[in-house]
Parts: C-alpha cells; sequence; structure tokens
C-alpha cells in the first residue's frame, strides 16, 4: 500500500514516466545515483532531474560521498517517507476543498450548454450571448447538474477513503520514528551513565591517591617533628644514644 502512495506522490510531482523511480528509493538505506540511472535504463543527467524536481519538495534526501579513486563526488539518495506521506494528504486536503467548491457553484449558479457543440457557459456569459452560441447558432439549453454532483460527491468518498489509508500509514511511520528515537535516547542515556561511573572512577581514584599523599606528607611531618625534638633533648643532654645514632642515620640519608 505504502508503494502506491509513493507513486501517486511521484506522479503528482514529476509525473508518469518517474514512477518507476518508486521502487529504488522505497528504502531505508541511501541508493547510488548511478545505479538508479542503470536500473531505470536513463542517463544520470535524466535521473539527477528527476530526483532534483523531487527533491525540491523536500520529499527525498541525499548523501554525498567521495570516490577515493577517481576523485569525484557521486549522491546517494532515498525517500523521506513521513514528507511523502504529509504532501500526499496535503495534497488530497486541497483536492477535497476545490471538489467541496465545485459542487457548492453547481447548486446555486445555473449553467447553460449547446447541445450541439458540447460547450458550457455560465449564466453571465450566457445573457451576453444572448443564450446563443456564437459556432453554430443553436440556442442554449439549462444543464442538468444533479449527475455531476453526484459524480462530485462520489470522488469525495473516494477522497476521504485515501485520506484514512493515508492517515493510517503516517501513524505507521510516526511509530517507527518514534521507536528508532527511543532506541537512540536509550542509547544516548546508557552512553551517559558510561561516562558519569567513569568520571565517578577517575575522581575517587584521584581522591586516593591525594589521601596517600596527604597521609605520606603527614608521616614526614610527623617524623621530622619527632627527630627536631629528639635533637632539642639531644642539646639539653636529655636524648638516649639509640634515639642519638637513628638522627645521625636520618641525617646521612639527607646527605646523600
Amino acid at each position: 500500500m505504502l508503494n502506491k502512495l509513493l507513486e501517486e506522490v511521484v506522479l503528482s510531482v514529476v509525473g508518469k514516466s518517474a514512477v518507476g523511480i518508486v521502487d529504488l528509493l522505497d528504502t531505508p538505506k541511501y541508493i547510488n545515483e548511478f545505479v538508479i540511472a542503470k536500473k531505470l535504463g536513463i542517463t544520470i543527467n535524466q535521473t539527477r532531474n528527476i530526483l532534483y524536481r523531487i527533491s525540491d519538495f523536500g520529499l527525498v534526501s541525499s548523501v554525498r560521498k567521495k570516490d577515493k579513486k577517481k576523485g569525484w563526488y557521486t549522491y546517494y539518495w532515498r525517500f523521506e517517507i513521513l514528507k511523502c506521506l504529509d504532501f500526499l494528504k496535503e495534497h488530497l486536503d486541497k483536492t477535497k476543498k476545490e471538489v467541496r467548491s465545485e459542487i457548492a457553484l453547481r447548486n446555486s449558479k445555473t449553467f447553460y450548454v449547446c447541445e450541439s457543440c458540447g460547450l458550457e457557459y455560465g449564466e453571465d456569459q450566457a445573457i451576453l450571448m444572448d443564450f446563443t452560441c456564437d459556432e453554430c447558432g443553436q440556442v442554449f439549453t439549462i444543464k442538468d447538474n444533479s449527475k455531476l454532483i453526484k459524480d462530485l460527491e462520489k470522488s469525495i468518498g473516494k477522497i476521504d477513503e485515501k485520506l484514512e489509508v493515508v492517515n493510517a500509514e503516517i501513524a505507521k511511520e510516526q511509530l517507527k520514528l518514534n521507536k528508532k528515537k527511543d532506541i537512540e535516547m536509550k542509547k544516548e542515556e546508557k552512553e551517559k551513565q558510561k561516562k558519569k561511573e567513569e568520571d565517578k572512577k577517575k575522581r575517587n581514584k584521584l581522591k586516593k591517591e591525594k589521601e596517600k599523599l596527604e597521609l605520606k606528607a603527614k608521616k614526614g611531618k610527623s617524623k621530622n617533628l619527632k627527630i627536631k625534638r629528639v635533637v632539642q633533648k639531644k642539646s639539653s643532654g636529655k636524648v638516649s644514644k639509640k634515639s642519638a645514632k637513628k638522627i645521625s642515620k636520618v641525617k646521612s640519608k639527607k646527605r646523600k
């Protein structure tokens, strides 16, 4: 069903000659423009002309890739499905509005027709022509609009049916996009959480290293303070020989 709707979009934008491109662009992956040209059996310039005309309505998107060997750029294309469906919905709504206007006009105005030539005229124009055909001279007759109005009302019914299908496809595509966004958001959230945990580990590691340095500095300070006290005792003659030997050893290490 989606494929037929996309064909209708291309038909209204480019024409019947380009309908074959639908099967190639209705894909989640981008397709090489040279591949499109080859499969359609037309030149690359003709292919690009079709794609650019569709692109003018924002119904396709493309990415550009550089050929490493040849050095030139090649474009890859695909349909923007949701935009295509929105475009078709807008087109159908516009057509429906025009048909309703025509029905209202046919119900409120009188039209005249030349039975011989099959030409139709509005009341104002018929008055100016004196209700006589300029082509054959036959007198106009009042046109019965009942059949035409009935056909127009049927066409509105068909448009409404197609709009239901289009709306259903829009809902499906929107659901797909929402699921894709949810997956991307979960992935992004997971990456953020991972980074957050890594940052936390780094902070904890730095904190432990800092605590070690502070403890080491504290021990060094305590040791220096102890030596200082021993030196003070030595100078006052209150230090033991054992403590004095320890001090001399520390001092000799510092000199080295």
